[in-house]
């Protein structure tokens, strides 16, 4: 994490507070980092102890009375607007990809054309990782978009390997849900090499059984006729757009909507509707897919309610993606 630019920032404008928040993965690096400001800038810290999801999820509107500044920590901005000025300061993995790579290409053998993608931890080493594949033989691709940096897709967003001319993508990061991602939105092969414990996955059989999960969610919930809407309060999760014509959707279908807006959405917020039956979430795409075992109702997305109501076919299935805007 790059603290000199950090200091540098603070200490060139009228600042007396400064707020700080991190990812999961790096809150045990605040009181240090809060200590360093402090020591180093005439300023007060407050760290942000709630959790955080990303870009999408910085906390400006809790913030914005009590800061000056927000630094932003392991994520890259998206087009939206922040309500507190935020400084958004990236951290990368320092980790050797080369000799993954080097077993990577056995797998690859079959392909020539390979779009390579990853996320922030790992983009200081997308060039590294481009040139050894293609000294290797290899012809790479990359993709970009106005939410992303090239080589760079995110949880809810995968709008940079669309229509990406690739016979195969090697994504490079930790976790399902990116891979499951780009496989179900380009029809195409995907391995996931993971750097943190040398694995290489491939994709196909995990996004079968994610799919299978997901039908059977679907199937549960033709049975519903009262359905909760799930709206995020946070500013990079907010469709109340798409809210309203969910719940104007389903009134035209004989059904019952009521929208619910949540900060966090978890189970246990949504213990106390009893009279509904299923719930369709404009929330964080990852909601349903990655907490699904979690909720005892069906909880769905909004393309998962277009099978439901026979507007989408199974086979045309496809993850929700956040397209950003500024409210």
């Amino acid at each position: 994490m790059d603290l000199d630019r950090v200091i540098r920032k603070i200490n060139s404008q009228d600042i007396k507070t400064v707020g700080l928040q991190f990812p999961e993965g790096l809150k045990m690096q605040a009181v240090n980092v809060a200590r360093i400001i402090e020591d180093e800038c005439d300023v007060n810290v407050i760290i942000s102890g709630d959790p955080c999801f990303g870009a999408c999820d910085v906390s400006d509107y809790k913030m914005k009375d009590s800061v000056d500044l927000i630094i932003h920590f392991g994520h890259t901005p998206l087009p939206i607007r922040y309500e507190t000025p935020t400084l958004f300061i990236e951290a990368f993995a320092n980790i050797d990809v080369k000799k993954d790579l080097k077993r990577c290409l056995e797998v690859l053998t079959d392909y020539s054309r390979i779009g390579l993608v990853t996320t922030t931890q790992h983009l200081h080493l997308l060039n590294e990782m481009k040139d050894f594949l293609e000294d290797n033989g290899k012809e790479v691709v990359l993709g970009s978009s106005k939410s992303t940096r090239k080589g760079q897709v995110l949880g809810c967003n995968f709008s940079s390997i669309k229509n990406l001319d690739a016979e195969v993508f090697l994504f490079v990061g930790s976790g399902n849900f990116h891979p499951l991602g780009i496989h179900l939105f380009t029809n195409t092969p995907v391995f996931a090499l993971d750097p943190y414990n040398s694995e290489i996955r491939e994709m196909t059989e995990y996004a079968d059984r994610i799919l299978r999960i997901r039908f059977a969610r679907i199937v549960k919930a033709r049975e519903a006729k009262k359905w909760g809407i799930i709206v995020s309060s946070k500013e990079g999760q907010y469709r109340m757009e798409l809210a309203n014509e969910i719940k104007r959707i389903l009134k035209d279908n004989g059904m019952e909507g009521f929208i619910i807006m949540l900060d966090n959405v978890n189970p246990d917020a949504l213990l106390a509707y009893l009279e509904l039956d299923a719930f369709v979430v404009t929330a964080c795409p990852r909601i349903a897919i990655d907490d699904s075992q979690m909720y005892k109702k069906p909880l769905i997305t909004p393309q998962e309610l277009e099978i439901v109501l026979n507007k989408r076919d199974w086979e045309n299935y496809q993850l929700d993606e956040i397209l950003f805007h500024k409210r």
